[in-house]
């Protein structure tokens, strides 16, 4: 049975003594990457609601700290709260296979479960390990979003192993754990379908809610449904489809599935973040550019980006910061007339902007299938920029910076942490924090790190 593979993989393959050190290096990285994240996006209305009501709750026993807080909240207040802030600014790292997934929406789960536990950052690591394992080879597997079901489903379950490890379980209660999870955790399409709300950055944070709360439960004896995957109304027959999982990372020389994740250079849905650097490159190549002087643009993209980012009607006329940010239109437009991409580029001025509906009108989005034979190891979009006094440039762009084939370095990834954080944290906090992280699995209490990071 698979839940029960997975329980076994988990518990007896993921251990710290067996992690490659490039592999806690990207744990570390992806950790740092989502403060920078958490941080940004700690004003924004979706996460400080979250924070508000997980900031009536309390639990001085059995907790973590909620984020840019003091406060300890129940884990799965942890869960949901935090993990709304590493999600809200689509902004997070990014796997892309059968299905795509952001495995970092796990990691706020996954702190605050080692918090509770009063156990140090190398369980945080394997926690981290086994939970992107667990997931990505799920993405890997099979698709869920063309039947109607959200990739967060898959979060669920990644959390409820990552959870499980951190909380010691053995191998029966881990397998309980999944199976609870797994009847538990179905999410709708819906909430990337048309025009997108609030919901689209707290979706994953929920799921991670699910999984943590079913480990929580398997660790006190609860039992879950079996087989949830084979079963005759379980996972393969009402959701995925059947599938099996043939590697694993750590067995047999595989690589652990975290290398090949990729950290975000711009606030963009992912498959346009190649889109983003096409069109800056071209905007070098053509100077400052106005509705006025842009005669046409033509994107050439590919199927899974043109059926998330462009095909929906709304995506062509984006009210929301939510749909702005799954619009392949509008990123393009953006970066064609700012010359940049930023937080800011979604403000609702500029989302609502003339200048930007302009450009938008002139455009021509097409699957090139060609690209589609690049998908999912890379993401090419081509641009054409034709201006009304006769020049044409072109660009296309595969592995864009960020990508695991084109990985940002440390000291970017510092840039944005720094970047992101400047207005909140100070200096020498931010630099504390950049320290601390980067020896993750030197760190006996989780907790102090994270009220390194209060802001209030």
């Amino acid at each position: 049975m698979l839940a029960r593979e997975i329980s076994r993989y988990v518990i007896h393959d993921v251990n710290i003594d067996n992690i490659p050190q490039n592999v806690i290096k990207e744990v570390k990285r992806r950790v740092l990457d989502s403060f920078a994240v958490m941080v940004g996006a700690y004003n924004e209305p979706p996460p400080s609601i979250a924070r508000k009501v997980a900031a009536k709750t309390a639990a001085p026993e059995y907790g973590g700290t909620l984020f840019g807080t003091t406060l300890k909240v129940p884990i799965d207040y942890v869960a949901f709260a935090n993990g709304c802030h590493v999600r809200y600014l689509d902004f997070n790292d990014t796997y892309l296979s059968k299905e795509a997934l952001h495995p970092s929406d796990m990691i706020p789960a996954l702190i605050g479960v080692t918090e509770a536990e009063n156990v140090d950052g190398e369980k945080l690591i394997e926690g981290i390990v086994a939970a992107y394992e667990v997931g990505c080879r799920l993405a890997d597997a099979a698709s869920v979003r063309d039947r109607g079901w959200d990739h967060v489903t898959y979060i669920t379950i990644a959390t409820a192993a990552g959870a499980g490890k951190i909380m010691g379980l053995d191998e029966d209660r881990l397998y309980h754990a999944i199976n609870i999870a797994t009847v538990a955790g179905m999410a709708l399409r819906q909430t990337r379908a048309g025009e997108i709300s609030m919901w689209k950055g707290c979706a994953a944070a929920n799921s991670a809610r699910h999984g943590v709360f079913a480990a929580l439960l398997a660790k006190h004896g609860m039992t879950g449904p079996a087989p949830i995957f084979e079963g005759e109304m379980g996972f393969f027959k009402l959701v995925s489809g059947d599938f099996s999982i043939e590697k694993w990372g750590g067995r047999e020389n595989e690589p652990f599935k975290i290398l090949e994740t990729s950290i975000k250079y711009y606030p963009v849905e992912y498959h346009s973040m190649s889109a983003v650097e096409a069109a800056l490159k071209i905007r070098e190549k053509l100077g400052r550019l106005t509705p006025d002087i842009i005669d046409s643009v033509v994107v050439r993209t590919f199927t899974v980006s043109y059926k998330i980012i462009v095909k929906d009607p709304e995506k062509w006329d984006p009210k929301t910061r939510e749909t702005a940010d799954h619009s392949l239109p509008y990123i393009v437009a953006s970066a064609l007339l700012d010359g940049y991409i930023w937080l800011d580029t979604f403000s609702q001025e500029k989302i609502l902007s003339k200048d930007v509906r302009k450009v938008m009108k002139k455009m021509k989005i097409e699957v090139d299938p060609e690209h589609d034979k690049l998908y999912p190891e890379g993401i090419a979009n081509t641009i054409i920029v034709r201006t009304t006094d006769g020049r044409v440039a072109e660009e296309t762009v595969v592995y864009p910076r960020g990508h695991f084939k084109n990985p940002m370095t440390d000291s970017e990834i510092e840039e944005k942490f720094n970047k992101l954080a400047e207005n909140l944290l100070a200096k020498d906090r931010r630099k504390e924090i950049t320290e601390k992280t980067w020896k993750l699995e030197k760190l006996s209490d989780l907790t102090e790190l994270m009220t390194l990071i209060a802001i209030q």
